[in-house]
């Protein structure tokens, strides 16, 4: 018991101490061992790197859970190390509505066909949206997690044992001061300035040895960003491939509905912009036209007769194909990627196509898979 009231009156005599020495460096009553400039350099990046992996760590988890409610569940069952329940992506709900729309109103209607066909597309977004958010998770958000509770918390922790270090060294300096004055003036013993030299001498030890572990706790955040720039080049390879496969099958989705013209009969709106970095509209616009061909009925009507076709006496252009296409019968041209073919336009054709001609083969080719060259 004694040794305990001794050990907490002893642990109270050094906190005031270093409280006090605090308070009179922050009112210039007290001198201050500064660290050097190397030192102090690491410290700011160290501070830098942890404020930034933080935010960018919370804004990431926005972007793959945008739901703040589900954001904070996630973190409980990470906190009770449970496992997380599965759910169910905005996608997927959104394919299961549409299925079910389409059931009701009914499956073999041109509505109830297209909104299956999208249902399907959106279902398969959604899986592909779920692997990301498990691979971005894994590859990105836990590593940074992992410095912030590992490594960081460690660094944080040597940096107060060194701050009291150096405040225990400035006090005993503050005491050896003192006592070398006091025995110029010859009112204390020599035995008084001794003990405070020692003081100084074990403070002085102790400091050196913590700021000597620190230092290479500090300098081991450049090994800290190079990990993390692995992980930020996991995070976009992720990203892309998940970018990849949602485009995929969009482009997938608008060829099976461009399939159906005869499904908009009636409608004088035009078709959705595909995603392509010019707009169709605007490319078939500028391609010549010829004079109607009197075997070339509109779209949904009759098919189209190439062997009648004839491409207009001049502004053909040519055209670079982006993707591979698979012709969806004898009217469509198959294409490849990156090879190039002569397109124009004839009037009557839905905006979204071209006539393209490659040697003596000719079809309907989708505007989308093009680039169209000047």
């Amino acid at each position: 018991m004694d040794f305990n009231m001794k050990k907490l009156a002893s642990d109270a005599g050094i906190f005031f101490t270093r409280a006090v020495q605090f308070t009179e460096e922050k009112f210039g009553q007290a001198e201050k061992t500064e660290l050097d400039a190397h030192f102090e350099n690491l410290l700011a990046r160290a501070d830098s790197t942890k404020n930034w992996t933080e935010r960018i760590l919370r804004q990431t988890e926005v972007l793959l859970q945008p739901n703040p409610s589900a954001r904070v569940e996630e973190f409980l069952y990470e906190k009770l190390d449970r496992k997380v329940p599965s759910r169910v992506t905005n996608g997927e709900l959104l394919a299961q509505y549409m299925a079910e729309a389409a059931g009701e109103l009914g499956p073999t209607t041109p509505y109830g066909k297209t909104l299956i066909k999208v249902s399907e597309a959106e279902k398969r977004l959604g899986a592909a949206e779920r692997d990301f958010i498990h691979t971005a998770s894994v590859s990105f958000l836990t590593p940074l997690r992992n410095f912030l509770e590992g490594d960081w918390k460690t660094i944080a922790k040597e940096r107060r044992l060194l701050q009291n270090r150096r405040l225990d060294l400035d006090a005993c300096k503050a005491r050896l001061k003192k006592a070398k004055a006091a025995e110029a003036k010859a009112t204390l013993w020599n035995d008084e300035v001794d003990k405070a030299e020692q003081e100084l001498r074990v403070a002085q030890t102790e400091f050196d040895r913590q700021a000597e572990v620190t230092r290479l706790l500090l300098e081991g955040i450049s090994s800290t960003h190079v990990n993390h720039l692995r992980c930020l080049h996991e995070f976009v390879k992720s990203q892309t491939t998940y970018y990849a496969q949602c485009y995929r099958h969009m482009l997938d989705l608008q060829k099976q509905l461009g399939r159906f013209p005869g499904t908009f009969v009636g409608t004088t709106e035009p078709a959705s912009p595909p995603l392509s970095s010019a707009s169709p509209t605007t490319a078939a616009a500028t391609m010549p036209t010829v004079p109607q061909v009197a075997s070339l009925a509109p779209a949904g009507e009759a098919p189209l007769c190439l062997e009648e076709v004839a491409p207009p006496a001049s502004g053909t252009r040519k055209a670079r194909v982006l993707y591979d296409y698979e012709a969806a019968d004898s009217s469509e041209l198959a294409l490849l990627a990156d090879e190039l073919i002569t397109v124009y336009s004839l009037p009557g054709m839905d905006p979204d196509w071209l006539i393209g001609e490659r040697g003596n083969k000719k079809g309907k080719v989708p505007v989308t898979y093009l680039e169209l060259l000047s």
